[in-house]
């Protein structure tokens, strides 16, 4: 009795560490099925917030997708003999030797989903394409993505806009990724012609973005503004998308010399773009930097040391400072020392343009510092290495005091420039101007911040029971959660 006494109390302690331990990690099946029920349940209820929850979801958990899991999934989720499951399993890898992790969701779920309903079919088809793209399987991921558009072409239903506009963007990226964009462009318009007949906003959006990034890709500038000119206007539905547009706005204003509303629509997108979008804000900000330069500006110091930013806008501060400078000779070297990334970002036809402006930068730099210069020396200065630059050198001054560059004459005669005095910049319109702008700024965004105000309906009518704002509380958390993940799988 006295040994069984000691057994007892020598293993009541590690009874109470288990009682006390954490309960086991859900496994990755599990969260795929509560995905699919809420897949579900936004289907029945027609509430499309529910299925943009279920595609966040997915995103946070896409980097714990393994092969026994999709394939556990699929065959949970779509009837064995069904098309859609004999194509996707055979599109999934095998992996021998490993056991499938074992599932304790609740059998409601289970039996809920088995009558095939189109989201669950289409999510299907998400999650395939979305695990082949991070296992680099490129063939199989454009096969499995051209099957998904083939049916989402049969399908109108608002509950799967959401899922279907994911869709449309990993074909175009997979596509992209195998460099074969040119051969989905005629699928793309056709695509956007549906959309729009079928009243699908996201959609149009989403295909409007990818239709634009298709044409940049290859230059096709001109094609590109007929489409964005000639498609339909609407309010913005995703940031991110409303993002991606002004962006390659901006690259085509740039390209068409329109510089003022280039830089509005870059320096808008830059500042849009969630922070977790590195990449797309580093992007936007070596555009804007370039179509300010262009302009004249000279951007703030500010502009090159963001966090995250600075060695990749290590080349653009180069040349501004040259610019700054209006030395030619330095240009040039910078212009060859980063003459790959400038080809590789596709700014190396703007940065040709500048060469004119940093000569005028350099020129308006003698006009402040002397009262009367000979053109000879303006071209010994300048650095112009042409055959008679002197001759350059007259011309060149000649067209800045044309422009309103500098303000100055030319003396033929003598062959020389004479600066006039400077006035007194407040006795012009000069800060009025500049005021304008800056209050015209700071209304936009006062206004855009309150277009961006979103309310739930009926609250003033309605008083919102402690069960409902519990409820509420926790949706807005789980969205605060995932939305960084979200936001970096979309750039």
């Amino acid at each position: 009795m006295p040994e069984d006494v000691e057994m007892n109390d020598s293993q009541a302690p590690p009874a109470a560490a288990v009682s006390d331990a954490p309960a086991p990690a859900q496994s990755t099946l599990h969260h795929l099925k509560e995905i699919a029920s809420v897949i579900e349940a936004g289907s029945l209820s027609k509430e499309v917030r529910r299925i943009s929850r279920a595609v966040r979801l997915t995103i946070a958990l896409r980097r714990r997708l393994a092969a026994r899991d999709v394939a556990a999934f699929l065959a949970f989720a779509l009837p064995p003999s069904s098309e859609a499951f004999a194509r996707l399993s055979a599109l999934v890898p095998k992996e021998d030797g490993s056991e499938m992790d074992v599932d304790t969701a609740a059998p409601t779920a289970q039996v809920s989903i088995k009558h095939g309903l189109p989201e669950i079919e289409i999510y299907c088809y998400l999650l395939v394409v979305i695990f082949l793209i991070d296992n680099k399987k490129y063939d199989e991921a454009k096969t499995c993505a051209s099957a998904s558009i083939a049916r989402l072409k049969s399908l109108n239903r608002r509950t799967v806009d959401v899922l279907a506009s994911r869709l449309y963007s990993y074909y175009s990226y997979v596509h992209e990724l195998t460099n074969t964009l040119a051969e989905i462009r005629g699928t793309l318009l056709a695509l956007h012609r549906m959309a729009t007949l079928h009243h699908d906003e996201l959609g149009q959006e989403t295909l409007l973005n990818l239709l634009l990034r298709n044409y940049l890709h290859y230059n096709l500038y001109d094609q590109a503004e007929k489409l964005r000119s000639k498609a339909p206007r609407f309010e913005a539905h995703s940031n991110q998308q409303f993002c991606r547009y002004l962006f390659y706005l901006g690259k085509i204003r740039t390209i068409q010399l329109e510089y003022t509303d280039a830089k509005e629509s870059l320096l808008q997108a830059a500042r849009k773009a969630p922070t977790a979008a590195r990449g797309f804000q580093i992007q936007c900000n070596k555009w804007a930097i370039i179509v300010r330069l262009l302009l004249g500006e000279i951007p703030e110091r500010t502009v090159f040391m963001q966090k995250g930013m600075k060695a990749a806008l290590t080349p653009y501060f180069e040349l501004t400072n040259a610019v700054r400078v209006g030395d030619l000779e330095l240009f040039r070297s910078v212009a060859d020392k980063f003459s790959s990334t400038f080809s590789a970002d596709r700014t190396r036809n703007l940065i040709v343009r500048l060469r004119h402006n940093v000569i005028r930068t350099g020129l308006r730099n003698i006009s402040i510092s002397y009262s009367k210069i000979s053109l000879a020396d303006i071209a010994k200065k300048l650095r112009l290495d042409s055959e008679n630059p002197v001759a350059d050198a007259e011309s060149i001054v000649a067209k800045a005091i044309r422009d309103g560059a500098i303000d100055a004459t030319i003396d033929h005669a003598n062959g020389c420039m004479v600066s006039k005095e400077t006035g007194d910049v407040y006795s012009t319109n000069e800060p009025q101007i500049a005021f304008n702008s800056r209050i015209a700024f700071c209304l936009n965004m006062h206004n855009e911040g309150v277009k961006a105000l979103r309310f739930p309906p009926n609250s003033h009518k309605e008083k919102e029971s402690a069960e409902k704002r519990r409820e509420r509380l926790q949706q807005e958390e789980e969205l605060a959660k995932h939305m960084a993940e979200e936001d970096d799988d979309d750039f």
